[in-house]
């Protein structure tokens, strides 16, 4: 019998050149406000070590209710909503389950 234990997502990105400094700010003020949601268990910026235009946000969330909450609170729209139009390509989302045995 399989057990979910979390929900771990990859959020890929490519920013703009130009963009990166505004979109690191708007970043950080998503991370302060995702990291007080319920259910949130992690939510870290990574940076590429090759090329700081690509970036990941990595999630751990407690469960798929929480994450569909994350997802559909007013900081994430915000936030979503102004850092899209500084990206040079569209965001690739990866869902995982984490599985305990």
């Amino acid at each position: 019998m399989e057990y979910i234990m979390s929900i771990r997502v990859v959020a890929r990105d490519h920013m703009k050149p130009e963009c990166r400094d505004e979109a690191f700010r708007l970043i950080q003020e998503l991370i302060a406000k995702t990291r007080e949601e319920p259910g949130n268990i992690s939510y870290v910026y990574c940076t590429d070590t090759n090329d700081p235009d690509y970036f990941a946000m990595i999630e751990d969330w407690k469960d798929k209710d929480a994450l569909d909450a994350h997802m559909r609170s007013e900081h994430f729209d915000y936030y979503v909503s102004r850092l899209s139009q500084m990206m040079a390509e569209p965001s690739r989302l990866e869902v995982y389950e984490e599985l305990l045995k």
